[in-house]
Protein backbone atom coordinates (compact mmCIF):
# COMPACT_ATOMS: atom_id res chain seq x y z
CA UNK A 1 0.00 0.00 0.00
CA UNK A 2 1.35 3.98 -1.19
CA UNK A 3 -0.50 6.70 0.56
CA UNK A 4 -0.06 8.02 -3.37
CA UNK A 5 -1.86 5.04 -4.95
CA UNK A 6 -3.21 5.82 -7.72
CA UNK A 7 -4.58 2.19 -9.29
CA UNK A 8 -1.33 0.83 -10.74
CA UNK A 9 1.50 -0.92 -9.80
CA UNK A 10 4.98 0.71 -10.20
CA UNK A 11 8.39 -1.51 -11.27
CA UNK A 12 9.38 -3.52 -8.30
CA UNK A 13 13.21 -2.33 -8.73
CA UNK A 14 11.47 1.28 -8.07
CA UNK A 15 10.23 -0.17 -5.19
CA UNK A 16 13.30 -1.10 -3.69
CA UNK A 17 15.29 1.60 -4.74
CA UNK A 18 12.92 4.01 -3.47
CA UNK A 19 11.76 3.23 -0.51
CA UNK A 20 15.44 1.92 0.99
CA UNK A 21 15.75 1.54 4.52
CA UNK A 22 12.66 3.47 5.60
CA UNK A 23 10.55 0.52 6.65
CA UNK A 24 13.56 0.07 9.28
CA UNK A 25 14.03 3.54 10.34
CA UNK A 26 10.11 4.13 10.26
CA UNK A 27 9.74 1.55 13.19
CA UNK A 28 11.55 4.01 15.17
CA UNK A 29 9.29 6.69 14.24
CA UNK A 30 6.02 4.56 14.36
CA UNK A 31 4.80 5.69 18.40
CA UNK A 32 5.58 9.67 16.81
CA UNK A 33 3.41 8.55 13.76
CA UNK A 34 0.24 7.49 16.07
CA UNK A 35 0.54 10.75 17.99
CA UNK A 36 0.56 12.85 15.21
CA UNK A 37 -2.37 10.77 14.00
CA UNK A 38 -4.34 11.24 17.37
CA UNK A 39 -3.82 14.94 17.27
CA UNK A 40 -4.81 15.95 13.41
CA UNK A 41 -8.02 13.53 14.03
CA UNK A 42 -8.87 15.52 17.43
CA UNK A 43 -8.63 18.32 15.36
CA UNK A 44 -10.57 17.47 12.36
CA UNK A 45 -12.96 16.44 15.04
CA UNK A 46 -13.35 20.14 16.39
CA UNK A 47 -13.19 22.06 13.12
CA UNK A 48 -16.16 19.31 11.71
CA UNK A 49 -14.24 17.53 9.61
CA UNK A 50 -15.03 14.03 11.57
CA UNK A 51 -18.07 13.41 13.39
CA UNK A 52 -18.02 12.39 17.73
CA UNK A 53 -18.93 8.78 16.57
CA UNK A 54 -15.92 9.05 13.68
CA UNK A 55 -13.74 10.77 16.61
CA UNK A 56 -14.19 8.30 19.02
CA UNK A 57 -13.71 5.09 16.85
CA UNK A 58 -10.49 6.97 15.64
CA UNK A 59 -9.00 7.31 18.93
CA UNK A 60 -10.12 3.78 20.38
CA UNK A 61 -7.53 2.43 17.32
CA UNK A 62 -4.87 4.91 17.23
CA UNK A 63 -4.49 3.56 21.16
CA UNK A 64 -4.88 -0.13 20.17
CA UNK A 65 -1.84 0.91 17.76
CA UNK A 66 0.37 2.55 20.11
CA UNK A 67 -0.07 -0.24 22.50
CA UNK A 68 0.67 -2.57 19.93
CA UNK A 69 4.14 -0.59 19.22
CA UNK A 70 4.91 -0.27 22.89
CA UNK A 71 4.82 -4.21 23.59
CA UNK A 72 7.38 -3.98 20.31
CA UNK A 73 5.02 -6.30 18.18
CA UNK A 74 4.58 -3.57 15.43
CA UNK A 75 5.88 -4.47 12.01
CA UNK A 76 5.75 -3.19 8.70
CA UNK A 77 5.61 -5.59 6.01
CA UNK A 78 7.05 -5.34 2.33
CA UNK A 79 3.73 -4.75 0.97
CA UNK A 80 3.76 -0.93 2.73
CA UNK A 81 5.84 1.76 1.52
CA UNK A 82 6.35 3.41 5.37
CA UNK A 83 4.92 3.35 9.01
CA UNK A 84 2.27 6.06 7.26
CA UNK A 85 0.72 3.63 5.05
CA UNK A 86 0.73 1.00 7.49
CA UNK A 87 -1.08 2.86 10.06
CA UNK A 88 -3.55 3.81 7.42
CA UNK A 89 -4.28 0.53 6.28
CA UNK A 90 -4.51 -0.84 10.11
CA UNK A 91 -7.13 1.95 10.55
CA UNK A 92 -9.04 1.50 7.72
CA UNK A 93 -8.96 -2.10 7.59
CA UNK A 94 -11.00 -1.66 11.32
CA UNK A 95 -12.68 1.13 10.13
CA UNK A 96 -13.41 0.83 6.58
CA UNK A 97 -14.24 4.67 5.38
CA UNK A 98 -13.56 6.23 9.07
CA UNK A 99 -10.11 5.23 8.73
CA UNK A 100 -9.44 6.86 4.97
CA UNK A 101 -10.45 9.82 6.50
CA UNK A 102 -7.63 10.30 8.79
CA UNK A 103 -5.60 12.30 5.62
CA UNK A 104 -7.56 14.71 5.03
CA UNK A 105 -6.09 18.21 5.06
CA UNK A 106 -2.37 16.17 5.11
CA UNK A 107 0.29 15.22 3.15
CA UNK A 108 2.92 12.74 3.74
CA UNK A 109 5.30 15.43 3.66
CA UNK A 110 4.01 17.06 6.73
CA UNK A 111 3.64 13.42 8.45
CA UNK A 112 7.00 12.95 8.27
CA UNK A 113 7.77 16.72 9.44
CA UNK A 114 6.14 15.85 12.40
CA UNK A 115 7.13 12.51 13.54
CA UNK A 116 10.80 13.81 12.65
CA UNK A 117 10.42 16.46 14.95
CA UNK A 118 9.29 15.09 17.99
CA UNK A 119 11.32 12.00 17.92
CA UNK A 120 14.47 14.45 17.95
CA UNK A 121 12.83 16.76 21.18
CA UNK A 122 12.65 13.01 23.01
CA UNK A 123 15.73 11.80 21.42
CA UNK A 124 17.70 15.15 22.64
CA UNK A 125 16.60 15.07 26.01
CA UNK A 126 17.82 11.43 26.11
CA UNK A 127 21.02 13.10 25.03
CA UNK A 128 20.88 15.44 27.31
CA UNK A 129 20.46 13.37 30.48
CA UNK A 130 23.68 11.53 29.56
CA UNK A 131 25.18 14.89 28.97
CA UNK A 132 23.91 15.40 32.68
CA UNK A 133 25.29 12.77 34.00
CA UNK A 134 28.58 12.37 32.55
CA UNK A 135 29.37 16.10 33.80
CA UNK A 136 28.56 15.52 37.22
CA UNK A 137 30.91 12.40 37.06
CA UNK A 138 33.58 14.84 35.96
CA UNK A 139 33.39 17.11 38.16
CA UNK A 140 33.12 14.24 41.14
CA UNK A 141 36.21 13.17 39.62
CA UNK A 142 37.49 16.24 39.87
CA UNK A 143 36.96 17.29 42.95
CA UNK A 144 38.36 13.71 44.31
CA UNK A 145 41.49 14.14 42.55
CA UNK A 146 42.37 17.62 42.48
CA UNK A 147 45.64 17.68 44.59
CA UNK A 148 46.91 14.50 42.37
CA UNK A 149 49.34 16.00 39.51
CA UNK A 150 49.89 15.42 36.30
CA UNK A 151 52.01 17.24 33.62
CA UNK A 152 50.68 19.43 31.01
CA UNK A 153 51.57 19.40 27.45
CA UNK A 154 51.97 21.76 24.56
CA UNK A 155 53.36 20.27 21.13
CA UNK A 156 53.30 17.18 22.94
CA UNK A 157 56.12 18.36 24.80
CA UNK A 158 56.15 18.83 28.55
CA UNK A 159 54.60 22.20 29.27
CA UNK A 160 53.10 22.86 32.90
CA UNK A 161 52.42 21.54 36.12
CA UNK A 162 48.44 20.58 35.98
CA UNK A 163 46.18 17.81 37.86
CA UNK A 164 43.74 15.43 37.89
CA UNK A 165 41.10 17.63 38.55
CA UNK A 166 41.83 20.23 36.05
CA UNK A 167 41.61 17.40 33.13
CA UNK A 168 38.45 16.35 34.38
CA UNK A 169 36.82 19.52 35.53
CA UNK A 170 37.97 21.00 31.96
CA UNK A 171 35.27 18.16 30.24
CA UNK A 172 32.75 19.30 32.21
CA UNK A 173 33.36 22.50 31.53
CA UNK A 174 33.41 21.68 27.51
CA UNK A 175 30.60 19.85 28.01
CA UNK A 176 28.25 22.88 28.68
CA UNK A 177 28.89 24.05 25.63
CA UNK A 178 27.82 21.31 23.82
CA UNK A 179 24.60 21.81 26.30
CA UNK A 180 24.60 25.13 24.37
CA UNK A 181 24.05 23.13 21.06
CA UNK A 182 21.81 21.29 22.33
CA UNK A 183 19.80 23.36 23.41
CA UNK A 184 19.59 25.34 20.31
CA UNK A 185 18.74 22.48 18.45
CA UNK A 186 15.94 21.60 20.74
CA UNK A 187 14.54 24.84 19.98
CA UNK A 188 14.46 24.40 16.48
CA UNK A 189 12.67 21.06 16.51
CA UNK A 190 10.05 22.45 19.29
CA UNK A 191 8.19 24.42 15.85
CA UNK A 192 4.75 22.24 14.94
CA UNK A 193 4.96 21.49 10.89
CA UNK A 194 1.91 20.30 11.06
CA UNK A 195 -0.87 21.43 8.70
CA UNK A 196 2.05 22.86 6.36
CA UNK A 197 0.76 19.32 4.07
CA UNK A 198 3.04 19.19 0.75
CA UNK A 199 4.24 23.01 1.80
CA UNK A 200 1.44 24.68 0.58
CA UNK A 201 -1.18 24.72 3.52
CA UNK A 202 -4.66 23.11 3.15
CA UNK A 203 -8.02 25.06 1.94
CA UNK A 204 -9.42 23.32 5.03
CA UNK A 205 -10.40 25.04 8.10
CA UNK A 206 -7.35 23.59 10.19
CA UNK A 207 -6.67 24.83 13.28
CA UNK A 208 -2.92 24.70 13.23
CA UNK A 209 -2.55 26.50 16.94
CA UNK A 210 -4.41 23.17 18.27
CA UNK A 211 -2.25 20.70 17.13
CA UNK A 212 0.04 22.44 18.48
CA UNK A 213 -0.69 22.39 21.97
CA UNK A 214 -2.31 18.80 21.42
CA UNK A 215 1.79 17.57 20.52
CA UNK A 216 3.24 19.86 23.40
CA UNK A 217 5.16 21.68 20.20
CA UNK A 218 6.09 25.48 21.95
CA UNK A 219 5.26 27.04 18.52
CA UNK A 220 4.51 26.62 15.06
CA UNK A 221 6.23 26.74 11.59
CA UNK A 222 3.90 29.42 10.45
CA UNK A 223 4.65 29.83 6.96
CA UNK A 224 3.70 26.33 5.25
CA UNK A 225 6.86 26.49 2.91
CA UNK A 226 9.40 27.30 5.72
CA UNK A 227 7.55 24.22 7.31
CA UNK A 228 8.61 22.10 4.66
CA UNK A 229 11.97 23.72 3.98
CA UNK A 230 12.97 22.63 7.94
CA UNK A 231 13.19 19.19 6.21
CA UNK A 232 17.30 19.33 6.50
CA UNK A 233 17.70 22.51 8.28
CA UNK A 234 16.00 20.14 11.58
CA UNK A 235 18.46 17.48 11.06
CA UNK A 236 21.80 19.83 10.54
CA UNK A 237 21.46 21.74 13.55
CA UNK A 238 20.93 18.02 15.45
CA UNK A 239 23.73 17.05 13.88
CA UNK A 240 25.62 20.07 14.56
CA UNK A 241 25.01 19.46 18.48
CA UNK A 242 25.74 15.85 18.08
CA UNK A 243 28.94 16.25 16.70
CA UNK A 244 29.88 18.91 19.50
CA UNK A 245 29.17 16.11 22.08
CA UNK A 246 31.11 13.52 19.93
CA UNK A 247 34.28 15.88 19.70
CA UNK A 248 34.66 16.18 23.40
CA UNK A 249 33.68 13.04 24.03
CA UNK A 250 36.32 11.51 21.19
CA UNK A 251 39.13 13.84 22.56
CA UNK A 252 38.96 12.53 26.08
CA UNK A 253 38.79 9.26 24.62
CA UNK A 254 42.30 10.30 22.92
CA UNK A 255 43.69 11.19 26.04
CA UNK A 256 42.65 8.29 27.98
CA UNK A 257 44.51 6.48 25.33
CA UNK A 258 47.86 8.31 26.14
CA UNK A 259 47.53 8.15 29.43
CA UNK A 260 46.64 4.31 29.68
CA UNK A 261 50.15 3.69 27.38
CA UNK A 262 53.61 2.54 29.68
CA UNK A 263 54.57 5.62 28.10
CA UNK A 264 52.91 7.91 29.73
CA UNK A 265 51.17 5.38 32.96
CA UNK A 266 49.18 7.38 34.42
CA UNK A 267 45.91 6.08 34.60
CA UNK A 268 44.31 2.23 34.20
CA UNK A 269 41.18 0.76 34.31
CA UNK A 270 40.52 -2.95 35.97
CA UNK A 271 41.04 -5.74 33.34
CA UNK A 272 37.65 -6.72 32.66
CA UNK A 273 37.23 -3.18 31.13
CA UNK A 274 39.79 -3.86 28.63
CA UNK A 275 41.17 -6.25 26.19
CA UNK A 276 43.90 -8.18 25.29
CA UNK A 277 46.21 -9.52 22.45
CA UNK A 278 46.26 -12.80 20.56
CA UNK A 279 49.88 -13.39 20.79
CA UNK A 280 51.21 -10.96 23.47
CA UNK A 281 50.12 -11.60 26.80
CA UNK A 282 51.19 -8.65 28.51
CA UNK A 283 48.63 -6.39 26.57
CA UNK A 284 45.64 -4.31 28.11
CA UNK A 285 44.03 -2.92 24.85
CA UNK A 286 41.91 0.38 25.75
CA UNK A 287 39.81 -0.91 23.14
CA UNK A 288 36.55 0.92 24.72
CA UNK A 289 38.15 4.42 24.28
CA UNK A 290 39.05 3.64 20.74
CA UNK A 291 36.06 2.51 19.65
CA UNK A 292 34.56 5.45 21.01
CA UNK A 293 36.86 7.77 19.50
CA UNK A 294 36.30 5.88 16.19
CA UNK A 295 32.46 6.21 16.40
CA UNK A 296 32.48 9.72 17.55
CA UNK A 297 35.04 10.83 14.83
CA UNK A 298 32.16 8.90 12.11
CA UNK A 299 29.37 10.87 13.77
CA UNK A 300 31.13 14.64 13.34
CA UNK A 301 31.13 14.12 9.51
CA UNK A 302 26.80 14.40 9.66
CA UNK A 303 27.37 17.88 9.86
CA UNK A 304 29.07 17.76 6.33
CA UNK A 305 26.92 14.91 5.02
CA UNK A 306 23.61 16.70 5.36
CA UNK A 307 24.79 19.92 4.04
CA UNK A 308 26.00 17.69 0.78
CA UNK A 309 22.78 16.03 0.90
CA UNK A 310 20.54 18.84 0.63
CA UNK A 311 23.16 21.65 -0.56
CA UNK A 312 21.37 24.06 -3.50
CA UNK A 313 17.68 21.90 -3.09
CA UNK A 314 15.37 24.61 -4.13
CA UNK A 315 12.03 25.05 -1.63
CA UNK A 316 9.53 22.16 -1.62
CA UNK A 317 9.92 18.86 -0.97
CA UNK A 318 12.48 16.74 -3.20
CA UNK A 319 12.90 12.84 -2.12
CA UNK A 320 16.43 13.26 -1.50
CA UNK A 321 15.48 14.61 1.97
CA UNK A 322 14.64 10.88 2.75
CA UNK A 323 18.56 10.18 2.90
CA UNK A 324 18.66 12.58 5.80
CA UNK A 325 16.78 9.58 8.21
CA UNK A 326 19.38 7.24 7.43
CA UNK A 327 22.36 8.93 9.31
CA UNK A 328 19.78 10.80 11.84
CA UNK A 329 18.19 7.94 13.28
CA UNK A 330 21.14 6.00 14.06
CA UNK A 331 23.43 9.00 15.41
CA UNK A 332 21.22 9.06 18.47
CA UNK A 333 21.82 5.38 19.82
CA UNK A 334 25.57 5.51 18.61
CA UNK A 335 26.19 8.80 20.76
CA UNK A 336 24.23 7.52 23.55
CA UNK A 337 26.03 4.75 23.59
CA UNK A 338 29.13 6.11 23.42
CA UNK A 339 28.28 8.50 26.67
CA UNK A 340 27.29 5.30 28.50
CA UNK A 341 30.15 3.69 27.88
CA UNK A 342 32.36 7.06 28.94
CA UNK A 343 30.39 7.24 32.00
CA UNK A 344 30.56 3.85 33.25
CA UNK A 345 34.46 3.09 32.52
CA UNK A 346 35.16 6.42 34.25
CA UNK A 347 33.48 5.53 37.26
CA UNK A 348 36.14 2.55 37.35
CA UNK A 349 39.51 4.52 36.75
CA UNK A 350 42.67 4.31 38.35
CA UNK A 351 44.93 7.78 38.67
CA UNK A 352 48.64 7.05 39.57
CA UNK A 353 49.90 9.24 42.52
CA UNK A 354 53.31 10.85 42.19
CA UNK A 355 53.42 10.99 38.64
CA UNK A 356 55.66 14.46 39.02
CA UNK A 357 58.28 12.32 40.82
CA UNK A 358 59.99 11.76 37.67
CA UNK A 359 62.67 13.61 36.77
CA UNK A 360 61.63 14.01 32.97
CA UNK A 361 59.19 16.03 34.50
CA UNK A 362 61.33 18.71 36.05
CA UNK A 363 60.92 21.29 33.20
CA UNK A 364 57.48 21.66 33.95
CA UNK A 365 58.68 23.52 37.06
CA UNK A 366 61.02 26.32 34.91
CA UNK A 367 57.77 28.80 34.79
CA UNK A 368 57.39 28.88 38.54
CA UNK A 369 60.95 29.59 38.96
CA UNK A 370 60.83 32.26 36.29
CA UNK A 371 57.88 34.09 38.46
CA UNK A 372 59.62 33.77 41.61
CA UNK A 373 62.13 35.70 40.09
CA UNK A 374 60.08 38.28 38.28
CA UNK A 375 58.56 38.55 42.59
CA UNK A 376 61.68 39.54 43.80
CA UNK A 377 61.98 42.28 40.95
CA UNK A 378 63.65 40.43 38.11
CA UNK A 379 62.47 41.90 34.84
CA UNK A 380 60.27 39.21 33.00
CA UNK A 381 62.48 38.91 30.16
CA UNK A 382 65.59 38.76 32.04
CA UNK A 383 63.78 36.36 34.16
CA UNK A 384 62.98 34.35 31.55
CA UNK A 385 67.10 34.45 30.15
CA UNK A 386 68.06 33.42 33.64
CA UNK A 387 66.26 30.13 33.81
CA UNK A 388 66.78 29.45 30.13
CA UNK A 389 70.25 29.52 30.55
CA UNK A 390 70.13 27.40 33.52
CA UNK A 391 68.30 25.03 31.77
CA UNK A 392 70.50 24.79 28.56
CA UNK A 393 73.26 24.76 30.71
CA UNK A 394 71.95 21.60 32.67
CA UNK A 395 71.73 23.14 36.21
CA UNK A 396 68.03 23.82 36.73
CA UNK A 397 66.97 22.82 39.80
CA UNK A 398 63.34 22.69 40.31
CA UNK A 399 61.74 23.46 43.53
CA UNK A 400 58.51 20.93 43.73
CA UNK A 401 57.75 22.09 46.65
CA UNK A 402 55.87 24.49 44.85
CA UNK A 403 52.61 26.10 46.15
CA UNK A 404 49.74 25.51 43.93
CA UNK A 405 46.94 26.67 45.55
CA UNK A 406 46.90 30.34 45.62
CA UNK A 407 44.53 31.89 43.19
CA UNK A 408 45.02 31.50 39.56
CA UNK A 409 47.28 28.26 39.52
CA UNK A 410 46.30 24.89 39.11
CA UNK A 411 45.09 24.24 42.18
CA UNK A 412 42.02 26.85 41.83
CA UNK A 413 39.65 24.53 39.65
CA UNK A 414 36.19 26.72 40.04
CA UNK A 415 33.99 23.47 40.71
CA UNK A 416 31.19 26.00 42.21
CA UNK A 417 31.45 28.29 39.74
CA UNK A 418 31.67 25.56 36.27
CA UNK A 419 28.44 24.03 38.30
CA UNK A 420 26.63 27.70 38.37
CA UNK A 421 27.56 27.90 34.76
CA UNK A 422 25.88 24.75 33.65
CA UNK A 423 22.81 25.37 35.77
CA UNK A 424 22.45 28.26 33.86
CA UNK A 425 22.79 26.26 30.18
Amino acid sequence: MKLWDKGYSTDKKIDLFTVGNDRELDLILAKYDVIGNLAHAKMLHKVGLLTSEEIVSLEVELNSILKTIEKGEFIIEDTFEDVHSKVEFMLTEKLGDVGKKIHTARSRNDQVLVDVHLYVKDALNEINQEVNNLFDLLISLADKYKSVLIPGYTHFQIAMPSSFGMWFSAYAETLIDDIYFLKAAYKVADQNPLGSAAGYGSSFPIDRNFTTKQLNFKTLKFNSVAAQMSRGKLEKSVAFALSSIASTLSKMSMDICLYMSQNFNFITFPDELTTGSSIMPHKKNPDVFELIRGKCNKLQVLPYEFTLITNNLPSGYHRDLQLLKEGLIPSFSTLKSCMEMLTYSLKNIQVKTNILDDEKYDYLFSVEEVNKLVQSGVPFRDAYKIVGKKIQDGDFKPDKKVNHTHKGSIGNLCLDEIVAKKNKA
